[in-house]
């Protein structure tokens, strides 16, 4: 493989680190080559680096010229264009317009519209590289954070790769040890009393060094042997000086300029910090944490996934210099913390970001990319469900679909039909198309190798025949248009007599069938389609699993319920067949269950503001106090909620998945045959008919429920197994019949 990069040659900071941890690693594994565009300590270091490199100089910014001389190199038979910065990245359209068929891709090191600072470069730059930007088939990104910021403003998902920052940790290092002579290189006069607190960053307003100064002034109030060192320069300089002389601080604040020995200076603080408003994943950030400094950032870009909060060091909100003063001075006071914190994050980083792991990911990467570019098709799979409705329960089966397809073929091309697609896009960083633009329709399906038909209950017409033709209609469309289908976990039916020919002529045109419970091969049978066609699974969503425990006490804690406390969850909805008296009913049994068993109640809405509304109406009806969760949550949130609760009582499907995926007994209210399925399949014997809703069975199960609590929440454990490993099945079978030929 060979792949050619370009950079201007005058990059610093972050980038150049990045750059240069890449080469050194790449070159071992596949054909690299690196051209820079001006003179610099970037280009001049470059030269004693084991990897190829030319320097192609511009006259200006705006000189094209050196196109010539790049396409005769990249006629040497190069196969991937990787670009690093905004004059690359222009560079890189002046060569798509001279012919250039190779796929491009570009490093977004850093916000782009941050990059510039001042009224004219950013108008003229920054307006140039977003432009330029567009025009790129592929990005990769150095952060999960950067990756939501480039899917947020219309880049295509499957188009942007993530990586995360890498260095050679193995690779001594030279500095001065002496922090005595160090401090006097700085004209700092050292007190081995005094707790030293490092910013490292150029002098620019996004590094946040007004906030390091604000949060300097107190704590040094509280801690008057903290002392503060800044390394960087730049033209914000004055203005700092400014602010700690108006603070009253100049004494303890020491701007030590730049420093080209950055270990020295690691070396010498005892506290490492990073104030940034927006950030990728700075390497400041691991070069600390390769000499165990105690760290304090805040909470930007991918940091995060480095920085555990209260595990391997403190993170706080951008500009928020109280928060930052309170974790600096807990850890001035407590110095046996900062050590732990700093061998934490040294572990950390070593195991986890290595250069190794960062040019593995880039050769992934560069092969998933020439593979693309040469496909005419240019989705693994579309998905065909009911999506982009803001329905908890069938956002989290989109997400198990989503994760567990990319278990098994971690680089599978995804796009997602969807009543929101933007929404789509941002949050499952999948491609998504508008469901009910038929055109748009066809055209993905043009692109697609494969439909997957769910999951969910989507060959029924309980709710309606219009779904049903809907669905129907995009798997013979599909078929069409030569793709494979497969329907994922799905339920089937009830479907009436008048539509079995129409959804038993659709289910028949499938390569593969997965259902999500037994009860469907009934279903299926009754639609013409042999019982041996299908293997059944279980639904996806009893794989997914929670947020933590501690965001769960919390969230349960805000709704208002005390800690420790036991509560019962309850789904509710409408439903045009429901029992008259259900509501009434339910809401006479959760008062008894309440006085009788010193619980609270707990409404837990799925589709809002639908269920919502539905649980209030109960609610109005209960004499007992009863809390409600009125947040439009998130489903790991959700399940989080319900995997505290002590009992759940629900009528909506996914709120029995969430339960059960929980090992939490589990009443159902059946409104739909879907849920007697799920419960037949799940062995959980408590249901009741909402058609002819029996109160007084409903408090019999709950009483049966007290009695034997440990013993059934120990058989849904054990089962739970059996049925979570079943339902990774239908990704495998998918993936496999994808691999087919």
């Amino acid at each position: 493989m060979k792949v050619l990069h370009l950079i201007s040659g005058g990059d610093t900071g972050g980038a150049k680190t990045h750059v240069f941890a890449l080469m050194n690693a790449l070159v071992n594994k596949i054909d690299v080559k690196i051209v820079c565009f001006m003179k610099g300590v970037f280009y001049d270091e470059l030269q004693s680096m084991p990897v190829q490199s030319e320097l192609i100089e511009q006259k200006s910014r705006m000189d094209m010229s050196v196109c010539d001389r790049l396409i005769e190199i990249i006629n040497e038979g190069y196969q991937v264009i990787h670009c690093h910065g905004a004059r690359a990245n222009f560079i890189a359209g002046a060569l798509r317009k001279r012919g250039v068929k190779l796929p491009f891709v570009t490093t977004i090191h850093s916000d782009y519209l941050l990059d510039f600072d001042g009224f004219y470069k950013k108008l003229v730059y920054t307006t140039l590289n977003v432009n330029a930007l567009k025009k790129f088939d592929y990005y990769i990104a150095v952060s999960s954070n950067f990756k939501d910021m480039l899917i947020s403003r219309g880049f295509r998902p499957n188009s942007v790769y993530t990586v995360y920052n890498g260095m050679d940790y193995s690779k001594p290092l030279e500095y001065c040890a002496d922090k005595k002579e160090f401090a006097k290189r700085v004209g700092i006069e050292y007190d081995p009393e005094c707790v030293y607190i490092g910013l490292i960053g150029r002098h620019d307003y996004v590094k946040g060094h007004d906030v390091f100064i604000n949060a300097a002034k107190l704590v040094s109030d509280k801690c008057p042997n903290a002392r503060f060192v800044i390394a960087g320069d730049g033209d914000g300089r004055a203005e700092l000086v400014k602010q700690c002389e108006a603070l009253g601080i100049s004494d303890k604040v020491t701007f030590c300029g730049f420093i080209k020995d950055i270990y020295s200076f690691i070396n010498f603080i005892d506290i490492n910090t990073l104030t940034s408003r927006c950030e990728s994943f700075p390497y400041v950030l691991m070069e600390g944490a390769r000499l165990k400094k105690a760290t304090v950032s805040s909470r930007v870009g991918g940091i995060p996934d480095l920085i555990l909060d209260g595990e391997c060091g403190l993170l706080f909100e951008k500009e928020n210099y109280t928060e930052l003063s309170q974790k600096l001075i807990s850890l001035v006071s407590d110095k046996a913390l900062a050590q732990k914190y700093g061998e934490n994050l040294y572990v950390r980083a070593t195991t986890n970001f290595s250069n190794e792991k960062l040019a593995c990911d880039h050769v992934d990467i560069y092969n998933s990319i020439i593979k693309d570019h040469a496909d005419s098709r240019k989705y693994d799979v579309s998905l065909s469900g009911y999506y982009g409705f803001n329905n908890c329960g069938d956002d989290a089966l989109l997400h198990a679909i989503i994760n567990d397809l990319r278990e098994q073929k971690p680089d599978i091309r995804i796009n997602v039909f969807s009543a929101s697609p933007k929404r789509t896009m941002r949050e499952y960083a999948v491609d998504s198309s508008f469901r009910f633009n038929f055109c748009g329709l066809s055209k993905a399906l043009k692109n697609t190798k494969m439909l997957i038909n769910g999951g969910g209950s989507l060959i029924q017409d309980a709710t309606s025949s219009r779904s049903l033709r809907y669905y129907t209609h995009v798997i013979k469309k599909a078929k069409s248009l030569g793709c494979k289908v497969f329907v994922y976990a799905n339920g089937i039916g009830p479907v009436s007599d008048k539509n079995v020919k129409l959804a038993g002529e659709a289910i028949s045109l499938c390569d593969g069938i997965t259902l999500r419970e037994s009860a469907s091969l009934t279903e299926l049978s009754r639609l013409g389609i042999p019982r041996d066609a299908a293997t059944v699974t279980a639904d996806p969503a009893i794989t997914l699993r929670g947020c933590s425990q501690k965001r769960a006490a919390e969230l349960v804690r805000n709704i208002g319920i005390v800690d420790g406390r036991k509560f019962v969850a309850v789904s509710v909805r409408d439903w045009p067949k429901n029992d008259p008296s259900l509501f009434a009913s339910l809401a006479a049994v959760l008062d008894e269950t309440s006085e009788k068993y010193d619980v609270d109640i707990l409404f837990v809405p799925m589709k809002m503001p639908d269920d919502l509304k539905t649980s209030q109406k109960v609610v109005s009806l209960m004499k007992c106090k009863a809390f409600v969760c009125e947040n439009d949550l998130p489903y790991d949130e959700l399940i989080g909620i319900i995997s505290q609760s002590y009992l759940m009582i629900g009528m909506r499907l996914h709120t029995l998945i969430f339960s059960v995926g929980a090992a939490i007994p589990t009443v159902g209210i059946i409104y739909d045959p879907k849920i007697d399925g799920f419960l037949d399949y799940v062995d959980v014997k408590y249901r009741l008919d909402a058609e002819k809703f029996d109160g007084k069975k409903l408090s019999d199960y709950i009483a049966e429920i007290m009695v034997n609590y440990d013993g059934i929440k120990e058989d849904i454990t054990k089962n739970l197994e059996k049925i979570t490993i079943k339902a990774k099945e239908s990704a495998k079978i998918a993936v496999d019949l994808l691999s087919a030929e």
